[in-house]
């Protein structure tokens, strides 16, 4: 699981640059972002969070029940997520300050941004907590 893990959040980063820079996969760089390059940009971001979680689970707690600590972290990670998801779409969802109609296409702002890695950074958040507070082998008896 843990090469899965490794695999997926491979795939996740380097889907998240593809839509961050379009050009570097050829694609004309034309002004502005685009819903497909925000789409993109969070599904990289999903991809990478959750192939770090199967990476943490398989390496670190392989075959152990989740502890409390680590179920919070999960949701903390997931909440980040949809944060994220909700911050980048917040036009297109129409709710944002520049609804759908008003602008030639959606417009990602400062705001938005700070909301996109906002949402990231408490995802990577849950990851590390998710990391933290397993169970220690400690408590194990000895044989």
């Amino acid at each position: 699981m843990a090469q899965a893990g490794i695999a997926l959040g491979t795939l996740g980063a380097v889907i998240a640059l593809m839509g961050l820079f379009p050009g570097v996969t050829g694609l004309d760089i034309t002004r502005g972002i685009g819903v497909i390059q925000i789409v993109t940009i969070l599904a990289g971001f999903t991809l990478l969070i959750v192939g770090a979680l199967l990476y943490v689970q398989g390496a670190f707690y392989s075959g152990v029940k989740h502890n409390l600590a680590q179920q919070i972290a999960l949701r903390l990670s997931a909440t980040g997520l949809v944060f994220c998801a909700i911050s980048g779409l917040v036009d297109l969802l129409g709710f944002g300050s520049h609804p759908p109609g008003l602008t030639d296409g959606p417009f990602l702002g400062y705001w938005q941004a700070f909301g996109m890695i906002g949402g990231f950074g408490v995802a990577s958040l849950g990851v590390i907590l998710f990391a933290l507070t397993g169970p220690d082998n400690d408590d194990a008896p000895d044989a």
